[in-house]
């Protein structure tokens, strides 16, 4: 484990992979969308340039051949390989998407090139577990890993779970992404260098020994998603209110939006 790097799967705007970076990380940065990824590496020109950043425009897929990529016309950051995903997210949200095709690539490839890193970002809608899955062929792994946790189902998030624990992680933490906005930099730093930092909606925020909240056992992170879950049945987008009779409309009215959450996992 490269205890200076950090990769970041899912750069998409560049405002995590910024974060790494002023902190003093080396990072490997991985997007998909051609546009997004061009926009990123002009934001962060810099540290490509000095090497401290190196920039993939790859898709993480199961096989290292093209793969066909659904780029969200109407929100960027829902881009994704899965079929499913984006059906999902255009029938309930109202989004349109279309078919473009990019360069895959196994993250077990990328691993062998550049290493495991101390910090492992994962944010590809829907297919974070290919990177997981990944870790099972190497004999060390990052220290502090993070993923989207599924909102598919009960039976689905505990796999992701139990995945984590095979590949030897302990410690969890289920955040809230709605509020990274509301994140602030701990001084001093627990990671790299402090720098005061804003994150923008949508960054997965800080991360390792800064993330907010205690960490918890596994049955500890399983009793908090219950209530998570509960939520989402609630206030989600398939959930009671949603259902109702002008319930969507409600919601709206009432600024109640379905939250979505990050597990953060430590050895």
């Amino acid at each position: 484990m490269d205890k200076n790097l950090i990769i970041d799967v899912g750069v998409h705007t560049g405002q995590d992979t910024e974060f790494y970076l002023k902190k003093g990380f080396r990072v490997i940065g991985i997007e998909a969308h051609p546009d997004i990824y061009e926009s990123a590496k002009n934001r962060l020109k810099s540290y490509v340039e000095s090497g401290q950043l190196t920039l993939l425009n790859v898709a993480v897929s199961p096989q290292d051949e093209p793969i066909t990529f659904y780029a969200n016309l109407d929100k960027s950051f829902w881009g994704t390989i899965s079929p499913d995903r984006v059906k999902e997210s255009d029938r309930s949200f109202g989004t349109r998407s279309v078919e473009i095709t990019v360069t895959g690539r196994r993250f077990e490839s990328i691993l062998a090139e550049f290493g495991v890193p101390y910090y492992l970002k994962v944010d590809i809608e829907g297919s974070d577990l290919l990177c997981v899955k990944a870790l099972q062929q190497f004999d060390t792994k990052p220290q502090f890993i993070s993923i989207e946790s599924t909102k598919a189902s009960w039976p689905a998030l505990l796999e992701e779970l139990e995945l984590l624990k095979e590949l030897g992680y302990q410690k969890f933490k289920a955040v809230n992404q709605a509020k990274v906005t509301q994140q602030l930099c701990p001084s001093p730093a627990k990671e790299g260098k402090y720098i005061p930092y804003q994150f923008e909606y949508g960054a997965s925020g800080l991360f390792g020994k800064e993330t907010p909240g205690d960490w918890l056992s596994e049955s500890e992170v399983i009793k908090a998603y219950k209530s998570i879950f509960t939520n989402y049945n609630i206030f989600g987008v398939k959930g009671i209110i949603s259902r109702l009779p002008l319930g969507r409309m409600l919601l709206e009215t009432l600024n109640i939006k379905e939250p979505w959450y990050d597990t953060h996992a430590s050895l």
